[in-house]
């Protein structure tokens, strides 16, 4: 083995250096899965409450999650063609990613507003607030990937040409912006997932 080799595989995985965007990704992903997790563990706390009532989730947010991962599904195909240089197929899913993140936002908001007119939100003492608090801080989350894709995508399309198309792709930090996207949307969908289904099961275990 080389001296180059053995330097590397020695290498403290601790102490080598890292992305720096890339760091702060995973630092940010780890604080807002803490900023849920506390969340939820008041959520828990409030539920043993004498008064306490259980909301049942308003039927926009299950076609919400469907959208949300169909969305992973198109961004993970993008990902492909962009790897194929397949540019064409690259900007026609990075498209639908946006198009479906967007239509999951205005899902979310017609969920909110079918909880209003339910009069969900009237009872102080009700789960409906937990509700509002963990969607509305999930929704955030999909607005700042929202707006990070569509530079991505306003970039993609102004290098409609083959050859425009492939110096872009080289470009290391063009490719770092695509990892980083992909990295960040996976989480938010993952993380809307595993709040839906908590939501969910607290709701109808309660309620039936």
């Amino acid at each position: 083995m080389s001296p180059k080799h053995s330097t590397k595989d020695k290498e403290n995985p601790f102490t080598k250096r890292r992305e720096p965007f890339g760091f702060m990704l995973w630092l940010g992903v780890i604080g807002s899965s803490l900023l849920f997790a506390v969340i939820f563990i008041e959520y828990f706390l409030r539920m043993d409450g004498a008064n306490w009532r259980f909301v049942a989730l308003p039927d926009m947010f299950w076609l919400s999650t469907l959208v949300i991962l169909f969305s992973s599904i198109t961004l993970h195909e993008a990902n492909l063609a962009f790897i194929q240089e397949r540019f064409l197929h690259y900007r026609i899913f990075l498209a639908a990613t946006l198009t479906l993140g967007i239509t999951f936002m205005f899902l979310q908001g017609g969920g909110w507003i079918e909880m209003i007119e339910n009069g969900s939100f009237n009872n102080i003492n009700s789960s409906s607030g937990f509700i509002y608090l963990l969607t509305g801080l999930h929704l955030l989350h999909i607005l700042i990937g929202v707006i990070y894709m569509g530079i991505i995508f306003r970039k993609a399309l102004k290098n409609r040409t083959y050859v425009d198309s492939f110096v872009y792709s080289v470009n290391p930090p063009n490719r770092l912006q695509l990892k980083l996207i992909t990295r960040y949307w996976h989480f938010v969908d993952i993380l809307w997932v595993i709040v839906f289904l908590l939501l969910l099961s607290l709701s109808f275990f309660n309620i039936y």
